[in-house]
């Protein structure tokens, strides 16, 4: 097998270079009549757990769902209805659609190792596996002229559709916490040139619920250089990436951009790794697109991967603005009164207004007036350049601000002198969603990705806040507001709303 296509530059390395490879053949058994023995490496135990584990909450959640469907369809008792003839007719019905359902979640691959703690994708497939079994459950009961009841099918599906994506869930947390302590890993090797090889271990670093632990790198050159990742040893040159991984007893190899990865190098690796049941991922040079945006076409056998530009108007925009006001009102009519009382105790214990206003630059540069419960003394605008050292970077927040009163504090921890803030959102100024504004001085030091931030409205709360807020820092935090900017949708933002709950009763990084 070989990465880099490039002949030897003699006879004698072209000779040895045949006499290794056709060695590693012999070994691997490729190309023999017979299909390749796959041996069960280490990730294969914790997939079998993790795999009964759905299965568990599959059966459990389905069969509470039929149950539940069963009971409310008959009024009186379960053994009472199991004596009737259409009471007993329901519950083989319903013992018909437990096993389907659970069979179906399993037909669709909800319960793939690969899927599992996805997030996404998972609840994704378990919705479609539902939707599918009810479908044809109806065109069955339509072509043998069983008049299903509508009552049983509404309680039944979207009990179970909750149940399941509710178990699911749960199932994804615990996995995420068990990976974050090392736990669940799929032992990884990463492959490529060395800027693509650096860049895929850090976000791995970054993301241990994927599952991906980097246990050696494959560097152009070889053990010959210095690793480049602390903690992570390079184990060889990139031909040399089977032998490794069957070495090493690796469950994936992450191919990433580099100049010998063509197709048939790609596809003589696949065949290289068969036996070792080590998985071939290809990391394509794409970064911070989400993947409703990305769409695979087949063109003659090569998978195409076709990605949409953002939308930055249009019809779902114009649902986001309706969602934005109508959710402003409702949560501003919720907390009218403590707002209130917490702008008068603003006025009792710090001379001055209740409300800050300060000029904050917002969707495509257009300046406007924000509003706040005032968390600090009259004067702090003018000791900033104090507070600072006279350094105004991009990003400016100390942490121990000296111009912050005492009640400034507790209204910052827990966000609550934001509250003003939903006028701007019913105004337009902003929306409940997005990056957060900034002042012009801090807008006029924008390199051109930043600047991408202005192209949406800015938001009470965003990906930023829900993900660390402050204690992030100022790379981690731009790419997560990029990134929302790219790939903004509806149901991202209720559900980073719904983060927002959680991280403002759980306030770490806010001051």
């Amino acid at each position: 097998m070989t990465i880099d296509n490039r002949l030897p530059a003699d006879v004698d390395s072209q000779a040895a270079d045949l006499e290794r490879r056709l060695a590693v053949r012999d070994h691997l058994r490729i190309g023999s009549m017979t299909a390749p023995s796959h041996h069960r490496g280490p990730a294969a135990r914790w997939q079998d757990v993790i795999v009964r584990r759905a299965l568990f909450v599959d059966i459990a959640a389905v069969t509470a769902a039929v149950a539940f469907g069963y009971v409310l369809r008959f009024d009186r008792s379960i053994e009472a209805d199991l004596f009737e003839p259409r009471g007993g007719q329901y519950f083989l019905i319903s013992v018909v659609v437990a096993e389907a359902w659970v069979l179906a979640l399993g037909v669709v691959g909800s319960r793939s190792p690969r899927v599992l703690g996805s997030g996404r994708e998972e609840y994704l497939r378990v919705v479609r596996a539902t939707l599918a079994l009810f479908g044809l459950a109806a065109i069955i009961c339509y072509l043998v002229k069983f008049d299903l009841a509508r009552s049983y099918v509404a309680v039944t599906l979207p009990i179970g559709i909750a149940l399941v994506v509710g178990g699911r869930w749960l199932l994804a947390h615990k996995l995420h916490r068990e990976r974050a302590r090392g736990e669940f890993q799929r032992r990884t090797l990463v492959i490529g040139a060395r800027d693509a090889v650096i860049d895929l271990c850090r976000r791995v670093d970054r993301t241990h619920q994927a599952g991906f632990q980097v246990v050696g790198v494959c560097l152009p050159g070889g053990t010959a250089i210095p690793s480049p990742i602390d903690g992570v040893p390079v184990l060889g040159r990139i031909e040399d990436a089977a032998d490794v991984a069957r070495d090493h007893d690796v469950d994936a190899v992450a191919v990433t951009a580099s100049d010998g990865a063509t197709p048939q190098a790609l596809k003589q690796l696949a065949w290289d790794l068969e036996p070792t049941a080590a998985e071939l991922v290809v990391v394509p040079a794409l970064a911070d697109i989400a993947s409703p945006r990305l769409m695979i076409t087949p063109v003659d056998g090569v998978p195409v991967v076709q990605v949409s530009p953002p939308g930055y108007t249009g019809t779902q925009h114009a649902i986001k603005r309706i969602f934005d006001v109508v959710v402003a009102t409702l949560i501003l009519l919720t907390v009218a009164v403590p707002m209130l009382v917490l702008a008068c105790l603003v006025c009792l214990t710090s001379p001055g207004p209740a409300m800050f206003r300060q000029q904050r630059i917002g969707q495509h540069g257009k300046p406007f007036t924000l509003f706040k419960l005032r968390s600090m003394r009259l004067d702090a605008e003018a000791e900033l350049a104090t507070v600072l050292g006279g350094d105004v970077g991009v990003f400016y927040k100390p942490k121990a601000d000296p111009r912050v009163t005492r009640l400034g504090r507790f209204l910052r921890k827990y966000s609550l002198d934001e509250f003003p803030q939903l006028l701007n959102v019913i105004k337009g100024d902003m929306s409940l969603v997005g990056p957060r504004p900034q002042v012009e001085l801090e807008v006029a030091q924008y390199d051109d990705a930043l600047r991408r931030r202005l192209f949406v409205k800015p938001g009470l709360t965003g990906l930023w806040q829900v993900s660390g807020r402050n204690d992030l820092s100022i790379d981690q935090g731009t790419r997560l507001d990029l990134y929302y900017v790219e790939n903004w949708s509806l149901l991202g933002d209720i559900g980073i709303m719904l983060r927002t709950a959680r991280a403002v009763f759980a306030p770490s990084g806010a001051y």
